[in-house]
This record gives C-alpha cells, sequence and structure tokens, in this order.
C-alpha cells in the first residue's frame, strides 16, 4: 500500500505567533517552528498501516524553505521519502489555493492508495483542507476519524459525534483525515533521526509541478486578513463582597454579560 501523509511545519503554541505588518501574513520567524502535533498522528497511523499491510509512505509539504526540519522529522519518524513544494509565490495562499496545489503535487506520484491527512493546523485552523483536497482528486473522503482499519481494497473509519459512533466506508484510493484521538505520535528514535539524513526528499518549484504561479499567493487569495490587533490585556475583573446579596449581584453581573 502506497500511503501519502500530509505534513506541516506551524509555529509553536507555546510561542507568542504573529501576523506581519505588512501584508497581515504569518510571521514564521517571530516563532520556534515545529512539525504539527496532528500531522505526527496522523503518519503514525500511516506507519501502522505499513506495518499491517506493507507498502511505503511518502510525506507531502508544502511550505517555505525552513519547512525542512519539519520533513526531516515526518522521515525520522520513519516514513520512506518526501516531496517538498517550495515556492516563494505560493506566500499568502489561502486553504482553496494550498488543496489545489497539493492535489497537483499528489497527482505526480504514482499509485496513490491512500492519503491520510490531520483534521486541522494549529496555525490556519480552516479544518477543509482534506475535504478539498479529496474532491479535487476525485476521491472519496473519510473525514475527523477515530480509528482507521484497511481490509482489501476497502477503508473503514470510525467517527466520533454528539449523538455517538458513526462507521464509514469507502472504496481505496481515498483521503482520510484523524482528529487527536487517533493514536499517540511516535517518537523518532536516535537510529530513525541519523536514517532520516539520507533519505531522499523530492524537491519542486510550482513549475516543476505543473501550476501556474497566477493560481497561488496572496494576491489571487480567495481570503486575506484585512487587519490585525494585538489581543487586549486581560482586565483586573470585577470583585463581589457579599453582604447578604451576593447571590443578586453575581446574577446581575451575568446578566449583563448576557451569560444567562
Amino acid at each position: 500500500m502506497n500511503i501519502v501523509v500530509l505534513v506541516k511545519q506551524v509555529p509553536d503554541t507555546w510561542s507568542e505567533r504573529k501576523l506581519t505588518d505588512g501584508d497581515h501574513t504569518l510571521d514564521r520567524e517571530a516563532a520556534d517552528a515545529i512539525l504539527d502535533e496532528i500531522n505526527e498522528r496522523a503518519l503514525t497511523e500511516a506507519l501502522r498501516l505499513k506495518q499491517e499491510l506493507g507498502g511505503e509512505i511518502t510525506a507531502v509539504c508544502m511550505g517555505p524553505e525552513r519547512s525542512t526540519d519539519a520533513i526531516r522529522k515526518a522521515l525520522s519518524m520513519e516514513a520512506d521519502k518526501a516531496v517538498h513544494l517550495s515556492d516563494e509565490a505560493l506566500r499568502g495562499s489561502c486553504a482553496v489555493q494550498t488543496a489545489k496545489a497539493l492535489a497537483k503535487v499528489i497527482g505526480t506520484l504514482d499509485s496513490v492508495d491512500l492519503v491520510i491527512a490531520g483534521n486541522e493546523a494549529t496555525d490556519g485552523r480552516t479544518g477543509a483542507i482534506p475535504a478539498m483536497l479529496a474532491e479535487l482528486l476525485g476521491l472519496a473522503q473519510l473525514t475527523h476519524a477515530s480509528k482507521v482499519t484497511v481490509e482489501g481494497g476497502t477503508v473503514t473509519i470510525e467517527r466520533e459525534t454528539d449523538e455517538g459512533k458513526a462507521t464509514v466506508q469507502a472504496a481505496l484510493p481515498a483521503v482520510v483525515s484523524v482528529t487527536e484521538k487517533i493514536c499517540e505520535p511516535k517518537y523518532p528514535s536516535f537510529k530513525g533521526i541519523m536514517a532520516a539524513k539520507k533519505k531522499p526528499i523530492a524537491k519542486l518549484t510550482l513549475a516543476d509541478a505543473g501550476i501556474d504561479a497566477s493560481e497561488v499567493g496572496i494576491a489571487s487569495a480567495r481570503s486575506k486578513v484585512l487587519e490585525a490587533a494585538p489581543k487586549p490585556p486581560r482586565s483586573g475583573g470585577q470583585r463581589v463582597t457579599d453582604e447578604g446579596d451576593g447571590g443578586v449581584k453575581i446574577a446581575e453581573y451575568l446578566i449583563t454579560q448576557k451569560l444567562v
């Protein structure tokens, strides 16, 4: 089975994340960069399927040159190889453009049986890329999976909802997105870290992937940030002194905040 896992480098959630002053795109230099944790879980699930069924795992990443660090992390977790789409013209691409670009890249690969992605990245948090990618590739989409099984030519997922658990099936090839409940991420071993240095990373430009520069980038993005401001500092709050009417004061406060 040939599995593609989408990986993305994102700002560390423990760092202060900022937008640039000029065009309000993500300031990637303002924070430490890491491989998104949901991608680690998606890759770990792919490794489990590979162990059961055999095959090969290709990590696919779209991002600036700096994203190579995240790709190497994926390779150290035992992905077999990687493809990195990197081009300055991609800067500021929206979710739709990103999905189209990733579809083009995956289209350059041979016989892909399964695409696995996280349900959403911690930076953009659109949660729409896997579904859009499936539509563009003409594949079935099985999203928000907390469990994945593959038997024969069928992939089955379990999805947790407010009402309970739903089971969804589709014929391969297909696109699956996973939630944080899918598994615990695998930690790279020292052997894996050393082996990652020798694993191949195919670096593609827009031209290599057959993508027109006018189709991506902030100039033609379908969504843009027009204005941004720092989060205001937290106020000191309001203290209620109970002089026999504390309950009334709290109720009045909740009413003014439209909480009751």
